[in-house]
């Protein structure tokens, strides 16, 4: 006898599957093509309704000064990999760009007065930002506190580790004031690094000053102390013991020259640094009126729309396909179906009405 033949698979098993997607989907078309074409069409009419902003973009490089000693190749690709080797870190691009988001940056921008945007009449009138923003508030340190968060969260401040340029972005429903802000805020930064570094200088020029002044006290003391010891001792040249006094004292005004000459020649170079230890921003991109809204992007909102309309639908599609098949092959599970869902209605209209009526009673 003959091998029972085995049973073969259906030919085209995945073609007939696709094809039953296929004919699922045509089967509902009007809801997997309808529904993601009326999601984008609404998202578009709702992006209409949004206030357009606008993003302003400024770019600048601030000086850094390396203290490092290493040699100049290990310098350099430390600087390519972004690592600055022993350099003052207040001197760092990314400590401008905290400065920059700083609170005290913050509250002078929004104290700062701009032309008001929303004026109609040439000229304009001028503000403070913080009027612009309306943050609310209970009291005048309230609403400074909110429209620092507010403007923080419209400015963003980025580094780049191999260039040392600092990006400054912000948005604004008003374009010339989106391009103002930025340029305030660089300005703000160069007047708090001018004060911050020369006030370093000015305290080393102070400290190099009194320590000049007392060590020429110190010279000119021990100057007349040899002076007084010649005029009394003429003879010096021939007592061992005036000798060896004389030695010292002449040491003594040697010393205090020496320490004098050095000290005065500090001095100077304080004088020198507190004018030129300033190091420099300088602005590469200033920002300009941008003349193109950032957002809203209504072409990616009216895609992000289809997407996820069509995906929606074509969900509900299967769903719907599902649920026909059960009920036309398991018509008593259907039937169950729905009068659990009906009971579930009953009651919760049973228990709002009851708990109405305990409200109104109450």
């Amino acid at each position: 006898m003959g091998a029972t033949p085995q049973p073969q698979a259906p030919p085209f098993e995945e073609e007939i599957s696709v094809l039953e997607i296929v004919n699922v989907l045509l089967k509902r078309w009007r809801t997997v093509i309808g529904l993601p074409i009326t999601t984008a069409f609404v998202v578009v009419g709702i992006s209409f309704l949004v206030p357009p902003t606008y993003t302003a973009v400024t770019s600048f490089a601030p000086e850094v000064r390396s203290q490092s000693r290493l040699p100049t190749g290990l310098a350099g690709i430390a600087g390519q990999l972004g690592i600055a080797l022993a350099a003052d870190a207040s001197q760092s691009p990314q400590f401008y760009a905290d400065v920059a988001k700083s609170r005290e940056i913050l509250d002078r921008l929004l104290l700062a007065r701009y032309a008001d945007p929303r004026a109609t009449q040439e000229p304009q009138d001028s503000t403070t930002l913080l009027t612009i923003l309306q943050p609310g508030g209970r009291n005048a340190a309230d609403s400074l506190e909110r429209g620092a968060r507010k403007l923080a969260g419209l400015l963003s401040v980025g580094v780049d580790a191999q260039t040392n340029i600092v990006t400054v972005r912000v948005e604004s429903r008003y374009p010339e004031l989106a391009a103002a802000v930025p340029n305030r805020l660089v300005a703000f930064l160069n007047e708090f690094n001018a004060q911050a570094r020369q006030s370093q200088a000015r305290e080393r020029r102070k400290f190099t000053e009194e320590r000049v002044a007392a060590g020429e006290q110190d010279l000119r003391d021990a100057e007349e102390a040899l002076k007084r010891f010649y005029q009394a001792n003429r003879s010096w040249q021939q007592s061992p013991q005036l000798m060896f006094e004389e030695g010292r004292l002449r040491r003594q005004v040697e010393l205090r020259q020496e320490l004098y000459v050095t000290l005065r020649r500090e001095y100077e170079t304080a004088r020198i640094q507190e004018v030129n230890d300033t190091p420099v921003i300088t602005v590469i991109d200033a920002a300009v009126v941008p003349q193109r809204k950032s957002s809203p992007k209504r072409t990616l909102w009216a895609f992000v729309a289809l997407l996820l309309g069509g995906m929606f639908g074509a969900f509900w599609a299967f769903g719907a396909e599902y649920v026909e098949r059960v009920r036309r092959h398991n018509e008593h599970v259907y039937r169950e179906s729905r009068e659990l869902l009906k009971g579930l209605r009953s009651d919760l209209r049973s228990l709002v009405r009851g708990r109405s009526r305990r409200e109104g009673r109450g």
